[in-house]
């Protein structure tokens, strides 16, 4: 797959196949989509093109409301778009001057003389140009003039994006992994930074590589102890991962951490991959780091038998 970080870097394609969105997810609801285009690209002989924004559009028009998280960031969303073989993702600034082009000027500008767009596979609800005038009307209006084909995503399809998402994000909240995961289709990830903490998991027998994840709009499950797989160094383990405030020891800060089975190495600086696999419980304030030691070692036999009876249940 090819990415372009500006839509000015891209050079129109023959019979581009292309849908527009944020396929925040990339979730079962988007593959139906993914797959549609793949299909019409396949009949075509065309390519896939999709049309993606970053940052987010509320970032840009809302910047005072930092309450959006997306379950995906920009790369990761890159990496799981790819696997899904999709041709080409165009990663478009969204700006105030993007979002100001009137609705015809955008299909002209933008899908017709930019990308070339042959077909376009659009929901019904999408909306574009200035004031979000711009609609399924106008395209279907306006493809005679400029040549290209419009085909109309169903409206049931939408909302079953729609309500995934949303429960995705809801799941991931409240930590029903399971129900999270089976709606992304894959398991739940996180990708960030292995940085020093203060030692203390070393200090108590379960040595942790503590995260830095740097894009503050990535959403993180609620607090807690989880079974969760690890990637880091090409090579691939399982481990118990923990994020929270630390309670016991009044910690002031939420970090996230795990502690990797079978693993002695130092990874200081290195990205770090882990996936979510089952939720074992809530944060908890012990009364002393004994008590602390006493129930991580049954966190661990926990997260061991998950691993055993259920086992990692998706390959991404």
């Amino acid at each position: 797959m090819k990415i372009y970080h500006h839509i000015d870097e891209f050079t129109a394609v023959k019979n581009a196949v292309v849908t527009i969105g944020t396929f925040d997810g990339v979730h079962i609801g988007h593959r139906k989509i993914i797959s549609r285009i793949k299909e019409l690209a396949a009949a075509t002989g065309g390519e896939t093109v999709i049309l993606t924004f970053f940052p987010h559009p509320r970032m840009i028009l809302h910047p005072e409301d930092e309450s959006l998280k997306l379950i995906n960031t920009i790369n990761e969303k890159a990496e799981l778009l790819e696997q899904l073989g999709v041709d080409h993702l165009i990663i478009t600034p969204f700006s105030r001057d993007f979002s100001n082009q009137t609705a015809e000027g955008y299909i002209r500008d933008v899908l017709v003389n930019k990308i070339g767009t042959k077909t376009i596979v659009i929901g019904y609800d999408h909306r574009f140009g200035k004031d979000r005038q711009g609609g399924l009307h106008d395209l279907l209006t306006l493809a005679p003039r400029y040549n290209f084909d419009v085909v109309e995503i169903p409206e049931q399809d939408i909302n079953d994006v729609a309500i995934s998402s949303t429960r995705i994000r809801t799941a991931l909240l409240d930590n029903d992994i399971n129900i999270a995961n089976e709606c992304l289709g894959y398991p739940f990830f996180i990708t960030g930074k292995v940085i020093r903490g203060d030692q203390l998991g070393r200090e108590l027998g379960y040595p942790t590589a503590n995260l830095l994840i740097e894009e503050g709009y990535k959403l993180i499950p609620a607090d807690g102890i989880f079974a969760v797989k690890v990637k880091v160094a090409g090579k691939d383990y399982t481990g118990m991962a923990y994020i929270g405030h630390r309670p016991t020891v009044n910690g002031m800060t939420r970090n996230i951490e795990v502690n990797i089975f079978d693993f002695d190495a130092e990874i200081y600086n290195q990205q770090l991959r882990m996936e979510f696999l089952h939720f074992v419980r809530g944060d908890i304030k012990f009364e002393s780091l004994e008590q602390l030691v006493v129930q991580l070692g049954k966190d661990k036999e926990d997260v061991q038998a998950l691993l055993v009876i259920n086992g990692p249940q998706f390959n991404t």
